[in-house]
């Protein structure tokens, strides 16, 4: 059966997961009284919750009698690594572009990435019926980027379909026919992507996605570069330097129909597949045939920007909520994630108490946190801290980013200057339509850490942000901090509403009435600059004697929730947040006021 590979690419929220969904339906990949889940493709529980695509998948349909396999790749760049690994499996890309939004940060990137590796994209312009929609003024932007990612002449010269994935149709021209479904993109991917490239000699393959699976153990899934493949075959996994990993057999090749993963007699060259049966092949690994001494050449991948240090939990609540709690386990399920996700770098501590874990970004980190809190881990961890290195002139180097805000105008002037406070610089400036300016900056990765919630307070929630590594330039200087200090409880116990209720006026609390509190756990925030040592444990004293006035029931300000993202951007560098499978708990990095003096004399000292 004839073969095409193809990657849909998009940013954020432009509908890629809706539209794979109607290219699955329309080809006939469900029975017609089949009940499928909503974006299908979002198998995973944080992806659903979220409405984004984190991990990159892998789909098949059949059309016209040629098998079309479509990989799903994340829209944000802090799942970076994942699309970069991806789009070594493909021969063509269908970029989804937002009818009113157009282009945006995470765009640029991948299709950067496939311009690249020599892809020629198809342009879809989706959401075509939205009322604020502009795909004349979308479609002069697309070709621009194209041609500042310095796109060759094939590349300029893409084809472009307009349309609704939601709708389930696509045609040549904005106004339809509605009528054809997604025949027209179809076709267009028969007609415009080229079959697989394939080289001669025996089975070599490239591992790109990592599975664990309770029945077949490790599965990976990658593009067979040349040869054939059966089950019970020998293979030998090679590292990308070339040194031998391990030998072995092939149990089971699975090959992907529709949503399901069937196991198949034999696969060829040019298709993609995930075989199990191997114990420590893993990503960017090359599995081949006994005979070849050769690895394949990996993708490069993009080096991490923020690192955080995961610490075992040793809290006075330690272990009360979840029972995943030891420095073991916690090494065991960090170690295992770096596997399957090229983009982390784990290190271990000199105390093997703690760990420093390196990715893309805080969304990434905290994707991470949030799936082993789900899992049953307990854990403390630090602020993000960015990672800078030397030049070869011995100059201090920091990563810097792209910023795109889109914002109403209105509140341009505000977001101008909390951003040059950050120290960002301000490249572009330009109306967006619908009485919203775009903003492009160029600011240091460590003055946006923590802006997100600021973004949105000052904008009252109608700013949207987008970030994207720009690259390493020369250290910007010192950048001030949170302004707040903090309330601390002074001892453990239960928080206690009266006590809650006299505090009111030293700031806003982050706890409720009836939690548990431990000493040096933050119970609220300061209304000044700084940290104070509160008693949130003294109740009313209740005596035989009635007071003339009537005792109300005390009213009591609803707290500040932090969500995990928030309190990772929120605590100081001498904070941490407590995290198990029920709660979130700010806390300090000293429990001990005697100890945080020391830390404090210290600190200042040094």
């Amino acid at each position: 059966m004839a073969l095409r590979n193809i990657a849909i690419i998009a940013h954020v929220d432009h509908g890629k997961t809706t539209l794979v969904d109607e290219l699955l339906k329309q080809s006939g990949a469900f029975r017609e009284n089949q009940r499928v889940a909503e974006r299908a493709m979002d198998s995973n529980e944080l992806e659903q919750e979220r409405g984004i695509t984190i991990l990159a998948k892998a789909t098949s349909v059949e059309w016209k009698g040629t098998r079309i396999n479509i990989v799903d790749t994340p829209g944000h760049a802090d799942f970076g690594g994942e699309v970069e690994r991806i789009l070594s499996m493909v021969d063509g890309a269908v970029l989804l572009v937002d009818a009113a939004e157009g282009p945006m940060p995470q765009t640029k990137f991948v299709v950067g990435k496939a311009l690249k590796v020599g892809l020629k994209p198809i342009v879809a312009i989706n959401k075509i019926d939205r009322p604020d929609a502009r795909h004349d003024e979308v479609l002069d932007e697309i070709f621009d980027l194209f041609a500042n990612l310095d796109a060759n002449e094939e590349q300029l010269d893409f084809p472009v379909l307009y349309g609704s994935g939601r709708d389930g149709w696509m045609a040549k021209e904005p106004d339809g026919p509605t009528t054809d479904g997604l025949a027209p993109l179809f076709d267009l991917v028969l007609e415009h992507v080229p079959e697989p490239a394939t080289a001669p000699g025996p089975f070599r393959m490239i591992g790109t996605i990592l599975e664990a699976n309770p029945f077949l153990g490790r599965i990976i899934t990658g593009r067979i570069a040349s040869g054939t493949l059966k089950p019970n075959q020998a293979v030998k996994v090679l590292t990308h330097d070339g040194a031998l990993k391990e030998t072995g057999r092939i149990s089971k090749i699975l090959g992907f129909r529709g949503l399901e993963r069937q196991p198949i007699d034999s696969a060829e060259a040019g298709d993609i597949v995930a075989i199990a049966g191997l114990s420590d092949g893993t990503v960017a690994d090359t599995f081949c045939d006994p005979s070849v001494s050769e690895p394949l050449e990996a993708q490069p991948i993009d080096p991490p920007t923020v690192t955080m240090s995961f610490i075992v939990n040793d809290s006075p609540l330690a272990g009360t909520e979840g029972d995943k709690v030891t420095s073991r386990v916690i090494r065991d399920r960090l170690f295992k994630e770096a596997e399957g996700n090229v983009a982390l770098k784990i290190e271990e501590a000199e105390d093997k108490d703690s760990f420093y874990v390196s990715g893309r970004g805080e969304l990434q980190l905290a994707v991470l946190i949030e799936t082993m809190r789900r899992e049953g881990f307990e854990l403390a961890v630090s602020r993000p801290r960015v990672v800078m290195h030397h030049d070869e002139a011995g100059q201090l180097m920091e990563p810097i980013e792209e910023v795109v805000i889109d914002v109403d105008e209105e509140f341009a002037g505000t977001v101008v200057q909390k951003m040059s406070e950050r120290k960002g610089d301000m490249i572009e400036l330009r109306p967006s339509g619908g009485g919203r300016q775009r903003l492009v900056f160029h600011a240091p990765t460590r003055g946006l850490i923590g802006y997100q919630s600021e973004l949105l307070t000052d904008t009252r929630g109608t700013a949207i942000m987008n970030r994207l590594f720009h690259e390493y330039a020369p250290h910007r200087g010192p950048i001030g901090g949170r302004v707040q200090g903090v309330l601390i409880s002074n001892d453990n116990g239960e928080a206690a509403a009266y006590a809650l209720f006299n505090l009111e006026d030293r700031g806003p609390m982050v706890i409720e009435a009836g939690e548990k509190v431990y000493q040096g756990m933050i119970i609220g925030i300061h209304t000044r600059d700084n940290d104070l040592e509160v008693n949130v444990l003294k109740g009313k004293k209740l005596t035989n004697v009635r007071a003339s006035g009537k005792d109300e029931a005390v009213k009591l300000t609803p707290p500040i929730r932090m969500t995990l993202e928030r309190a990772l951007s929120w605590i100081q560098d001498d904070e941490l947040v407590e995290v198990t499978p029920k709660t979130i708990r700010l806390r300090k990095l000293y429990l001990d006021s005697h100890e945080r003096k020391r830390f404090e004399k210290s600190a200042k000292a040094g």
